[in-house]
């Protein structure tokens, strides 16, 4: 039996796993069979989902689409490669979602990223991104307050990325992940708990048709992306080792320059996590011939009797290459896996930009199905972005998500300095 504190813990952050519909197995190791649950309903779980929310303004107004768009400062999330593309030498930029708050109002995903081109061939970047889960009070077994903790979880990346041609780069990106999310509370069973922590790289590509690329009788630019994210190793809260989120994302886009105001783009994702899809485990029947909520056991091994699909207590390796033909529902299943972005964005005079997109996951995969709306403006050295959730079913948890993102462009810093000090001085 938890104690009222652990259960506060558990109410809290599996309020984040149900409704943002990413999994995150706690600090136990519950076997779920999918007869249990009504639907056919099977979602993938792993630890630090936080990782897979989108944290910017300007991908998150485009229905979180962003393997093939524009290269800018919060590319090493979406794809690092494209960070060899950019148009500007250096780029930094903040960004801030409150998240969840339907339910709970202290939860926030904030983020910090920058880049700088190192050649016309190369850049490096880096990352900071830290998920808060608002407050926790401790409490005892008879419910008296002990102290208060708020859980957190975050990533450090450095990325490189390198044009191989001038059509074709690839990138690596490197990953700190920390997610403590007990503060070392000792559960009521005994057993301690501890943050968990692992290392984590990304690979990635993307292929860029030359500019000027004739498309009729519009000029446009073609892109093609693929990024694997989150290779690493599992993580544990306390001897329980859990999956980390480890995602591919394949997408295209078309850039098209209408004249010299007017600029319009369309971009396509697909995602797919490479985890182990839950199986279904064989339930005890009693002596009436019906099936209990128990899950049989292997008498020589003592594990879970698997009536359909594959065991998920795998290497990691075994575990991505795996996850293509694991799902207890055969290929159907494997199809509903993959989840669906796409989105446009429309610039005028490269200052002002409106965007819109839509993103779809399987309903017995998590349901997650809304729309993104966002807004852009450059002035100067500065850039906001805006961008809001809008999901297609009502009393949802996401509904009202906001996204704000600042950007500060130092190319253009540079130049005003340079203009500012040619100017010539008045005289007295």
């Amino acid at each position: 039996m938890l104690t009222f504190c652990e259960q506060g813990i558990f109410m809290r952050l599996k309020s984040l796993v149900v409704i943002s519909c990413f999994g995150l197995p706690l600090i136990g190791n519950a076997q779920v069979s999918t007869q249990q649950l009504s639907g056919g309903i099977n979602p993938i779980t792993t630890s630090v989902p936080f990782l897979l929310i989108a944290p910017d303004s300007r991908q998150g107004g485009m229905g979180e689409v962003g393997a093939a768009t524009p290269a800018d400062v919060n590319s090493i999330h979406w794809n690092g490669s494209k960070l060899a593309f950019a148009e500007k030498n250096m780029g930094f930029g903040i960004s801030y979602t409150p998240w969840l708050r339907q339910l709970v109002p202290d939860i926030s995903l904030s983020y910090i990223s920058g880049y700088g081109k190192v050649s016309k061939m190369s850049a490096i970047g880096a990352s900071l991104r830290y998920f808060s889960l608002g407050n926790i009070t401790f409490t005892d077994i008879n419910g008296n307050t002990t102290g208060q903790f708020k859980p957190n979880e975050f990533a450090i990346d450095v990325a490189y990325s390198q044009k191989l041609s001038q059509t074709f780069a690839a990138g690596i990106a490197i990953r700190y992940i920390n997610s403590n999310l007990t503060g070392g509370v000792t559960l009521s069973n005994g057993q301690a708990t501890k943050a968990g922590q692992t290392v984590a790289v990304d690979v990635s590509m993307l292929f860029k048709t030359k500019k000027g690329w004739e498309l009729g009788e519009k000029k446009a630019t073609g892109t093609i992306g693929l990024a694997v994210t989150n290779i690493g190793g599992k993580i544990s809260y306390t001897t329980v080792k859990n999956f980390i989120p480890i995602n591919m994302r394949l997408g295209g886009g078309l850039k098209f320059d209408i004249d010299d105001y007017n600029t319009f783009g369309m971009y396509a994702d697909l995602n797919k996590l490479l985890v182990p899809t839950p199986p279904v485990y064989k339930h005890v029947v009693d002596s009436t011939g019906r099936e209990t909520s128990e899950i049989a056991k292997d008498p020589a091994t003592g594990a879970n009797v698997i009536e359909s699909g594959k065991d998920p207590n795998r290497a990691v390796a075994a575990g991505m290459f795996g996850s293509f033909n694991d799902a207890p529902g055969g290929g159907k299943e494997e199809l509903k896996e993959i989840n669906i972005a796409a989105g446009f964005e429309y610039w005028y005079a490269k200052q002002f930009a409106v965007r819109a997109g839509y993103f779809y996951e399987h309903k017995t995969k998590g349901g997650r199905q809304f729309f993104n709306i966002g807004l852009g403006v450059r002035y100067s050295v500065f850039g906001l972005d805006m961008a809001y959730l809008i999901p297609t079913t009502l009393r949802n948890p996401l509904q009202n998500t906001l996204r704000f993102t600042l950007t500060f462009d130092f190319d253009a810093f540079k130049s005003q300095n340079k203009e500012s000090a040619a100017a010539p001085v008045p005289n007295p």
